[in-house]
């Protein structure tokens, strides 16, 4: 238990470090030592064991607190203007059957009507996305001792993975309608038509389909999943984190 606890609180403070601004690290960090009951009161000279202060529902609730952190702000980052297309690491591009349109416009030079179709693909996803901080908070709230020690024991990911495994299906769910209506409001689909009709017209060009609303809700999650990976690398290694005190002595001098 001393192991679980040590690992959960380490975690919880590194997120809430590395979520929040280097302003804000100080407040965060206050915040996490009343959480646990931890600081340095207390009659015995001995520094305290790591851990030894925290209740298995201490643990939880921080564990639960870090983790909203940084779920809310990956999806603070990408809902918003640019989040997505903005961003060459998770861009949306259109899906294979689409760019080969893409390219043979390009050879008429026509290409701006994949190109406006592939914008309008990545504003709706920017769109759906503020949808799955609920869905995200969902998963953490459901989350058990068990679990976090699998995350915490496991590999890198394995709080990504927990919660792929775990919100994969209710995301899609919410967010296909969120997609599909927003493909239409952003003008993704007029301009698709748009683009498939100047492509029927060029010579010898095969039929091409594509389905917009299964493939901007794919790239959706992969953008979603990559930043919160990304911070769960924050949780296990970031070093910057351990200039505190309290991080010195949950982790060693860094």
């Amino acid at each position: 238990m001393i192991r679980l606890a040590s690992a959960a609180l380490s975690a919880a403070l590194l997120l809430a470090c590395a979520a929040s601004p280097a302003s804000a690290q100080g407040n965060m960090l206050d915040r996490a030592k009343d959480l646990f009951g931890g600081g340095s009161q207390g009659s015995s000279t001995a520094s305290p064991s790591p851990g030894a202060s925290l209740a298995s529902g201490e643990i939880a609730d921080g564990l639960r607190e870090a983790l909203r952190v940084g779920t809310e702000r990956v999806v603070g980052q990408l809902g918003t203007a640019d989040g997505f297309n903005g961003d060459p690491e998770i861009r949306i591009p259109l899906p294979p059957s689409l760019q080969r349109v893409q390219s043979a416009l390009r050879t008429v030079g026509m290409s701006a009507l994949a190109d406006d179709v592939e914008l309008k693909l990545n504003r709706a996803a920017e769109a759906a996305t503020p949808k799955a901080k609920e869905l995200f908070w969902q998963a953490i709230g459901d989350m058990t001792l068990d679990d976090a020690q699998a995350i915490y024991d496991g590999p890198d990911d394995a709080a990504t993975q927990y919660f792929r495994q775990s919100m994969s299906d209710p995301l899609k769910g919410e967010m296909r309608p969120v997609i599909d209506a927003t493909l239409a409001e952003v003008g993704a689909i007029a301009a698709y038509d748009r683009m498939m009709g100047q492509y029927a017209q060029l010579p010898l060009v095969p039929d091409v389909k594509a389905d917009l609303t299964d493939w901007g809700l794919e790239k959706t999650l992969d953008g979603l999943f990559h930043y919160v990976a990304r911070e769960e690398v924050a949780i296990r290694q970031n070093p910057a984190a351990r200039t505190t005190e309290l991080l010195q002595r949950v982790f060693g001098g860094g």
